[in-house]
This record gives C-alpha cells, structure tokens and sequence, in this order.
C-alpha cells in the first residue's frame, strides 16, 4: 500500500529528463515558475492544438488563445509553482505527471494535480492533451477562476 505523499518524487532538473522533446518539458517548467509569459508561450508550435478530453467543449487550437490564457493566469497569481512528479517519453510524446500550486493575488490559495500528454516537433509542443484537476479542497477549476476574474475586471 503506498500512502499518500510517500510515493519518490522525480526532481525538475535536465539531468531527470532526457532527450530533445522532454527538454521542451524542462523549458516549459522554468518558463512557468518563473512567471516568464514569453518563455512559456516559446516552448508552444504556432498552431498548437490543446485538447481537455474530460471537457472536450474547452478545446483549442493555437499559440494567440495561450498566451491570452496564460496572461489572464499569470496575472491573477500572486505565486504560482510547477512541479514536476514524473515523466515518461514515448519518441515525440512525453507524459508527465504535475502539481501546479501556489497563492492568487487575492491571497487565495489553488492546487491542480494531474497528468497532461504532450507531442513535440522539434523543440515545440505541436499538441497537449491536460488531465488536469483541482486537488481536494479547491473546487474551482482553473480555467472557471480566470473566466470568473476576467468577467470581474469588464464590470464598471
């Protein structure tokens, strides 16, 4: 039986992941944590296709909708933390098991766990699939918390 938080954690540096398209992983983590929108945007293929299989209706297609995205988020957390639990490379497909945490700018805290799929082409993210959930505690979902901030800031 393996009890919560006992399971070995893979450590978030180059020498973990290896290869060229876990390397956008490497980059993709960085970016992230450092709150580094270009940097993040950067490791994403102009035409990237990001799907949500447990919410196909959300999505979407291309690097313009992320860094709109990813703006909102970055904008809105007063700290936000990547890490990386686990990966796994399959020739251009890298899987990778995250928890991305931290605090809003409104003090609130968030935490998603889950799993996201990524297929590299050369040294870009071509296409992602995010399994991603609020850990138990945080009922709201990421992408309702920007939507619902987003909707506040229009109001006059």
């Amino acid at each position: 039986m393996i009890r919560r938080g006992t399971m070995p954690r893979t450590p978030t540096t180059a020498t973990t992941i290896h290869g060229a398209p876990a390397a956008v992983v490497h980059r993709l983590i960085d970016a992230l944590n450092r709150a580094d929108l270009d940097g993040l945007i950067d490791c994403f293929a102009p035409d990237v296709r990001i799907e949500l299989p447990t919410q196909p209706d959300r999505g979407v297609q291309g690097r313009e909708y992320l860094r709109v995205y990813w703006e909102a988020a970055l904008d809105g957390a007063g700290e936000v933390h990547a890490e990386l639990l686990h990966s796994a490379t399959d020739g251009q497909t890298v899987l990778t098991e995250w928890c991305w945490h931290g605090t809003r700018a409104d003090g609130s805290s968030f935490a998603r766990a889950g799993m996201t799929v990524q297929g590299v082409v050369g040294e870009r993210i071509a296409w992602q699939r995010i399994y991603m959930e609020p850990v138990r505690g945080d009922p709201e979902t990421i992408g309702a918390w920007i939507v619902k901030e987003m909707a506040r800031r229009r109001r006059p």
